[in-house]
Order: C-alpha cells, then structure tokens, then sequence
C-alpha cells in the first residue's frame, strides 16, 4: 500500500511539470484599413493621447516613417493638435522628443489600436467600415513610472 502512495504521489508531481504541445498563440493579425477608418481611428486615438501628455507647444513626438495610411494619418493628427512630429530622425539638439510607438492590429473581427510612449499606453479597439470607424471599447490607458 505504501508503494502504491509513493507511485501516484510521484507520477501526481511529474504530471504538474507537463507542459501542453501547443505553443501560446495569439489572434492578433496585422489588418490594412480603408482611408477615412485610419483617419477615424488617428483622429481619436490623437486626441485622447493629447489629453494625457500635456500641451503640444512643449512636446515633440518623434515617430517611425511609414507609408501605410494609418501612419500617415495619425501624423496629420497629431500635427493637427499642434504637435511637432518627428520622422526623419533629425532632431535639433535643443529639442528632446517624445518617442512615439503605434500599432494596429486586427482581433476578432474589429481594429485594435495602440499608441505607446515610455510614460504613457493607449489602447482601444474599434469597428471599422469603408466609411469610418466607431469605438467598440473604452479607452485603456496604462501609465508608466
């Protein structure tokens, strides 16, 4: 009796070390939209990012050149709430900019865009058309020490 104990407390622990064959996926997938969604989505996701990191006169964002109209609109966005954006990489030595991540992303059938400073994440999903884009979550702010 004591060797059965010893046999199922053993192969107890060993099945706890087991680890499954599938490898962690996620369903996030790179997701091209229309114009006026891009423009949609750059538009708010500007607008929330200018509430939380203050006044643009004093801030420049400094951003990664990219084509795609997500990119491109979200520069005008920005420039638009009368930031100075950044993307040659050519930086006057006075100024000090504000590095400047983006994504968007495509989950479970809507767009999830992502803006992300080292002091400050903004994340939110929306649904989009041909004509536009609409929030289909709250905002999600992460704020970084």
């Amino acid at each position: 009796m004591r060797n059965l104990l010893v046999v199922i407390a053993t192969a107890t622990l060993i099945s706890g070390c087991q680890t499954a064959e599938d490898e962690l996926t996620t369903s996030s997938t790179p997701v091209t939209v229309s114009g006026p969604a891009a423009s949609a989505i750059a538009g708010d996701m500007a607008s929330r990012l200018a509430e939380q990191i203050g006044p643009a006169g004093t801030t420049a964002l400094k951003m990664e050149k990219d084509s795609s109209d997500f990119a491109t609109a979200l520069e005008a966005a920005l420039k638009g709430w009368g930031y100075t954006v950044i993307t040659d990489g050519k930086v006057a030595k006075d100024v000090k900019p504000v590095e400047l991540a983006y994504s968007i992303d495509g989950v479970d059938g809507q767009v999830l865009a992502q803006l992300s400073t080292p002091s400050i994440a903004l994340g939110r999903a929306y649904t989009a058309s041909a004509t536009g884009a609409t929030p289909a979550s709250p905002l999600s702010i992460i704020q970084r020490n």
